[in-house]
C-alpha cells in the first residue's frame, strides 16, 4: 500500500486530533508514525503523521483531510513519501558540504533529489559531472548581481525547486530572494550562531580560544544568519590544535548538521514557529 505524509499547522485548541483520526479513519488508514505537539507560547499546533492505505488517489486523500479539519484553519501538507523534495544546491568554492551531500544522496541516505547545483565559481563543476547533476554557472559582479540572483530565482521556479540548500555559499541573498524563498532555504553557518561572524572564524575562535567548535543549520531569512535553527553540531577542542586543525574540525561538524538539517527537512519534520521551529524526530 502507499505512504502518506501529513502534516498539520493550525492554531491550537480542542477537537484537533479528533478530526485528523476522523479524517484518517474515513480513508482507513493505518498510522505507522505520530508525533505531535502544541506551543503554550505562540499558541499553534504542529503534527506530522506517516500512515498507509489503499487509496491510492492523492487528491482524495488531501479532500478527506481538508474537510474534516478545515474548520481548525488549518494548513496541511501531504504527499506520497515516495515522491521526493527537490532540491537545489548552491555552492562557492569550498565543497565539503556539497560533497557530503552529493555521496549521501547517491548512496540513497538522502530521501530527496538533487537536480541541479548553482555556483558563482566554476570550482565545483568537475563535482557535479561525477554525480550526473546538471551545474549551472551564475558568475557574480558587482554590476549585476540582481541578474544573477533573478536567473537563481527563474531556476527555482523553472525546476520546482522544494528545497534550496546553501552549502557555502559565500553570497547574501537579498531581502527579495528571502523573502520569495521563504522557508524553503537551508544554511550552514561555522558557529553556534551568532558567534564568529566575517572572514576567518576558526582563527577568531583560535585566538578566543574555544573550547567547543560548533555548526548551526538554519532557515534564511532577511537578518543574516538569525533564522530559525533547525540543527547544531558540536566537537570538543583544546588549546593544542591550530587553527587549520579547528577548520578541519569545523568542516566536519559542518557537514555533519548540514546534511542532517537536509534530511529532516526532505522528511517533513521541520515545521516553523515563528521565530523558532519544531523539529520531529530529532
Amino acid at each position: 500500500m502507499p505512504a502518506y505524509i501529513l502534516t498539520i499547522t493550525c492554531p491550537d485548541g480542542p477537537g484537533i486530533i479528533h478530526a485528523i483520526s476522523g479524517a484518517l479513519l474515513e480513508v482507513e488508514a493505518n498510522v505507522l508514525e505520530q508525533e505531535q505537539f502544541s506551543d503554550l507560547g505562540t499558541g499553534l499546533f504542529f503534527a506530522r503523521t506517516k500512515f498507509e492505505t489503499g487509496i491510492s488517489d492523492l487528491d482524495r486523500v488531501r479532500e478527506v483531510v481538508a474537510a474534516r479539519t478545515q474548520q481548525f484553519g488549518t494548513e496541511v501538507g501531504l504527499r506520497l513519501e515516495s515522491e521526493h523534495r527537490r532540491a537545489l544546491i548552491m555552492v562557492s568554492q569550498y565543497d565539503h558540504c556539497l560533497l557530503d551531500l552529493l555521496y549521501r544522496w547517491d548512496a540513497g541516505e538522502l530521501p530527496l533529489d538533487i537536480v541541479g547545483i548553482v555556483s558563482n565559481h566554476e570550482t565545483c563543476c568537475p563535482l557535479a559531472e561525477r554525480y550526473d547533476v546538471p551545474f549551472h554557472h551564475l558568475p557574480i559582479t558587482s554590476e549585476a548581481k540582481a541578474d544573477q540572483e533573478a536567473s537563481m530565482l527563474r531556476l527555482v521556479a523553472d525546476l520546482d525547486i522544494d528545497l534550496v540548500v546553501l552549502a557555502r555559499y559565500m553570497q547574501i541573498l537579498s531581502d527579495h530572494a528571502c523573502a520569495e524563498l521563504s522557508g524553503r532555504v537551508i544554511n550552514i553557518h561555522h558557529s553556534f550562531l551568532p558567534g564568529f561572524k566575517g572572514a576567518r572564524p576558526y582563527h577568531q575562535a583560535h585566538a578566543r580560544g574555544v573550547k567547543l567548535i560548533g555548526a548551526t543549520a538554519h532557515f534564511v531569512t532577511s537578518d543574516l544568519d538569525e533564522g530559525p535553527i533547525i540543527e547544531q553540531e558540536v566537537e570538543r577542542v583544546n588549546h593544542t590544535l591550530t587553527p587549520e586543525a579547528l577548520a578541519e574540525i569545523g568542516r566536519d561538524v559542518e557537514r555533519l548538521a548540514l546534511s542532517r538539517a537536509v534530511r529532516l527537512f526532505a522528511e517533513d519534520r521541520v515545521f516553523l514557529n515563528r521565530d523558532r521551529t519544531v523539529v520531529f524526530g530529532a
